[in-house]
C-alpha cells in the first residue's frame, strides 16, 4: 500500500519545471545568479527562511548556437542552532517560472 498522496497538475507542471531547471545546469557554458531580498523568522534556535533568486544560464544547442535560460526561483529553508553555529537542516528549490530565449555569444 502506497503512502503517496496523488499528484496534482499543479505539482506535475512544477516538477517538470524544476527537471528542466536541473537539465539547464548540467549542460550548462556559463551561469550567473543574481540574489534577491531574504526574510528569516527566528523561534529560538530554529529559523524558517526564503530566498527569491533569478538564474541566467547560458546552454550550448545541439546547432552549435547558444540559448539563454533565466528562472525565478526561490530557496525555502529550515535552519537549527547547533554548538552555536547556524547550519541549513532542509533547502527546498521553487522553481516559479522559466524563460528560455536564444542568445548571443
Amino acid at each position: 500500500m502506497s503512502t503517496h498522496a496523488p499528484v496534482t497538475p499543479a505539482e506535475a507542471a512544477d516538477r517538470l519545471a524544476l527537471r528542466e531547471l536541473v537539465d539547464a545546469y548540467a549542460h550548462c557554458a556559463d551561469r550567473r545568479d543574481a540574489k534577491g531580498q531574504s526574510a528569516v523568522t527566528l523561534d529560538g534556535d530554529h529559523a524558517t527562511g526564503v530566498t527569491y533568486c533569478l538564474a541566467h544560464h547560458v546552454t550550448e544547442v545541439e546547432d552549435g548556437s547558444q540559448a539563454l535560460m533565466i528562472a525565478s526561483i526561490r530557496y525555502l529553508d529550515t535552519m537549527v542552532k547547533h554548538h552555536g553555529a547556524w547550519l541549513f537542516a532542509e533547502r527546498l528549490l521553487m522553481v516559479d517560472w522559466t524563460d528560455t530565449r536564444p542568445s548571443q555569444p
